[in-house]
């Protein structure tokens, strides 16, 4: 590794709920690190996702999606969370929806209004345009509505214009050692990431309202020294004794299925066997409650 010509530093990706933050992100790591759904506001802490190549290491910001509305104290963390990233960071990748823009993109564009680091506009889902001309009075109306250095359209999906963004971001980098070792995936911690796994099905499998009163907290996360299986045990909170019944499911169906799709990510992740047991407990107001927020690791450090 040249650390003479090394560059590195951090590049954070922000844009209102539901716009493919997370999913970008897991494609410009090349594996899936960001908890995805289609329901918006599935992203609710800062992650840091780290790439490390021969000549640079960025490091990813994933950020909640910024909203209006929501009066809730999750919703002024989740804000504040994804506010944080505009400072410190070497460049900002906006990400907004192909042939969309809403009150919350231009929420997200006026907060962005004097930052020091450059500004790369990223229009996602251009899959949905067949014909790309059709696009063009799009980009051009984004002219004014946000003081960008440019503008790649993009699709997560597709994995298409993932080059240039890398390209961009690494312009922007100062030169200077890496951040993080070469191994490092994240510097969260393994047991934050096995919480999302679980949270991540719950927001695939459930109806609208019960994912955004539920939260997941990992009560037991050991090693069996002998047979190196992963014991795992984690629960489930929500607000309501409805919203338990839901998880749970007709003869505890639901929860099962949960469990054993979770399960199977636990492994990849892991590398080895799990045994996971899953409970749902109703813990009412905790979303709106700080100091329950900060005992289930909502905090403004990523550390905690």
């Amino acid at each position: 590794m040249d650390t003479e010509h090394f560059k590195a530093g951090f590049a954070a990706v922000i844009g209102r709920p539901n716009v493919g933050k997370s999913t970008l992100m897991n494609e410009l790591l090349g594996q899936k690190l960001s908890i995805t759904s289609h329901k918006p506001q599935t992203t609710r802490h800062r992650i840091h996702g780290i790439f490390t190549a021969p000549q640079h290491q960025i490091v990813y910001v994933d950020t909640p999606g910024m909203h209006l509305g929501g009066q809730k104290s999750i919703n002024r963390y989740m804000n504040r969370t994804a506010k944080s990233a505009f400072s410190g960071v070497d460049v900002i990748l906006f990400v907004v929806e192909a042939g969309r823009w809403s009150k919350e993109d231009q929420a997200v564009a006026d907060q962005l209004r004097g930052v020091e680091a450059p500004v790369v506009l990223l229009v996602n889902k251009v899959d949905k345009f067949k014909n790309k001309t059709d696009l063009l009075p799009y980009l051009q109306s984004l002219n004014g509505k946000v003081d960008f250095h440019t503008v790649i359209p993009v699709s997560a999906f597709k994995k298409s214009g993932l080059d240039l963004i890398q390209k961009e971001v690494v312009n922007a980098l100062p030169t200077q050692p890496p951040i993080f070792p070469e191994d490092y995936i994240t510097d969260r911690s393994t047991k934050f990431l096995i919480s999302e796994i679980v949270r991540e099905k719950l927001m695939r499998s459930l109806g609208d309202e019960v994912p955004y009163g539920a939260t997941v907290e990992i009560e037991r996360f050991e090693q069996d020294p002998e047979t190196g299986r992963w014991e795992i045990n984690a629960r489930i909170l929500v607000e309501r004794e409805g919203q338990k019944r839901i998880i749970i499911g007709d003869k505890g169906e639901k929860i099962k299925q949960m469990g054993t799709e979770a399960r199977k990510d636990m492994i990849a992740l892991l590398e080895n066997r799990v045994h996971l047991e899953l409970w749902v407990k109703v813990k009412e107001n905790w979303s709106d409650d700080d100091r329950a927020l900060a005992s289930l690791g909502y905090t403004d450090s990523i550390y905690d």
